[in-house]
């Protein structure tokens, strides 16, 4: 049974699950659907195009489903896609993708801290945790496990690898491959170990990961030559091979030290 506040503003066309919980001033247009047992606070808009799992928690004076910004954006039917057991806290935004049959996508036990900005065409996994402040442009991707600490920015068409950690106040224009440490300056600053123990990766794995990142920013060859190393000289596996199909994929990763 709903408990729906009759302050609530939404349109009789909005389909919201079973066992929901939403608050007074809150305002839901009729192009959503909203899973069961979702926590709705005060002062929340939920827009066209949004797609929300079960249990989730939003928070006051977000806005999820917001328009685009983006000057290719013409008012096309597209949609924001958020799985299930999210925490999104106060005045996040997280726009919808630009064109049609385009999806911003969050995906399952994420937190979204005061302030975190998601924007358009953007690719979530799970179990990220978005800092206060913290800003994602458009089209990027992020792998499972992400941690981004307070007040950084992805800039447009970049992806972080699974596991990685990014210092508060980092901006970045470049890929940050997984399971590693990026500072503030945008370089290498390690592996980050605490969190792959954390992930369950054994220690064995671990060496064999950070002696790949030491192939590939402490070695005096190109990219190219560096993962050939790898593939030479560290024991196969699968986050080895992870890392050497992200580095293989990307445009540019950050600055090597």
């Amino acid at each position: 049974m709903n408990e729906i506040s009759p302050k609530a503003e939404i349109d009789p066309r909005a389909k919201i699950g079973d066992n929901c919980k939403i608050f007074p001033f809150v305002y839901i247009e009729g192009d959503v659907e909203i899973g069961d047992g979702c926590i709705i606070f005060p002062f929340v808009s939920i827009l066209n195009g949004t797609r929300m799992g079960k249990k989730n928690k939003v928070h006051q004076g977000a806005v999820i489903g917001a328009l685009p910004q983006d000057f290719e954006f013409h008012g096309d039917k597209s949609e924001c896609v958020i799985g299930d057991n999210n925490i999104i806290r106060e005045n996040v935004v997280i726009n919808r993708a630009t064109h049609t049959g385009g999806k911003t996508v969050i995906g399952n036990d994420n937190f979204l801290m005061e302030g975190a900005h998601i924007s358009h065409d953007t690719k979530v996994g799970n179990r990220c945790v978005f800092g206060y402040g913290t800003k994602i442009a458009g089209d990027c991707e992020i792998e499972d496990g992400v941690i981004f600490s307070s007040s950084v920015i992805e800039n447009a068409n970049t992806r972080v690898g699974i596991g990685s950690m990014i210092q508060a106040g980092t901006t970045f224009s470049k890929d940050i491959p997984p399971y590693i440490i990026t500072t503030k300056k945008g370089e290498y600053g390690g592996v980050n170990m605490a969190i792959g123990r954390k992930n369950g990766v054994d220690e064995k794995t671990l060496n064999h990961i950070a002696n790949a990142y030491r192939l590939l920013f402490h070695g005096k060859t190109s990219v190219f030559d560096a993962v050939n190393q790898i593939e030479e000289q560290v024991p196969d596996g699968p986050h080895i091979r992870h890392i050497i199909e992200f580095i293989r994929a990307s445009q540019g990763i950050i600055t090597k030290i």
